[in-house]
């Protein structure tokens, strides 16, 4: 094989590991899925977001069916306003539930979306009406420590031993 034939070959390679690269990280940032099919959005308004960001999926059975398309902060509630895209093939009843999950210990945050029993489905722009709102670790663990330190400031002491005559 010839000279130039050798460097055409490792610049394809080359190419194809940018190509690799890239594709890597749009997968990594939820980018996969650009431009999607068509959605309809819903939202839910949320007491605490914790770590949640736009491009977050929404879930149903682990099945991803949506994408948080936005987040905003109503300034009458300051509670968080988050606009769900859903896909078109996908309808819930109106009296789904809405929580904010994290994908493991320490994983990122999604929307998992339980259906209810309700005859009629949510509409594009309807909300959400029963939400859960994001569990934030640290507050646990805050809790749980003042916890125990309430029981042991509360608890009896030992009695002291009597000495021995």
């Amino acid at each position: 094989m010839s000279k130039k034939g050798i460097e055409t070959l490792v610049g394809l390679f080359v190419l194809l590991g940018l190509f690799g690269l890239v594709f890597l990280a749009m997968q990594a940032a939820n980018l996969g899925n650009v431009g999607g099919g068509d959605t309809y959005a819903i939202q839910a308004r949320f007491d605490n977001i914790g770590g949640l960001k736009p491009r977050a999926p929404v879930r149903t059975a682990g099945v991803v069916v949506g994408r948080v398309k936005s987040i905003n902060l109503d300034p009458k509630s300051y509670q968080g306003v988050v606009t769900l895209e859903i896909e078109k093939g996908f309808e819930f009843p109106k009296d789904t539930a809405a929580k904010i999950l994290t994908a493991g210990l320490l994983g990122d945050q999604y929307i998992g979306l339980e259906p209810g029993g309700d005859d009629k489905n949510l509409a594009p722009g309807e909300t959400i009406a029963q939400t859960q709102s994001a569990v934030v670790l640290e507050n646990l663990i805050g809790q749980f420590l003042t916890g125990k330190a309430a029981d042991a400031g509360s608890g009896s002491a030992p009695a002291a031993a009597e000495p021995k005559k």
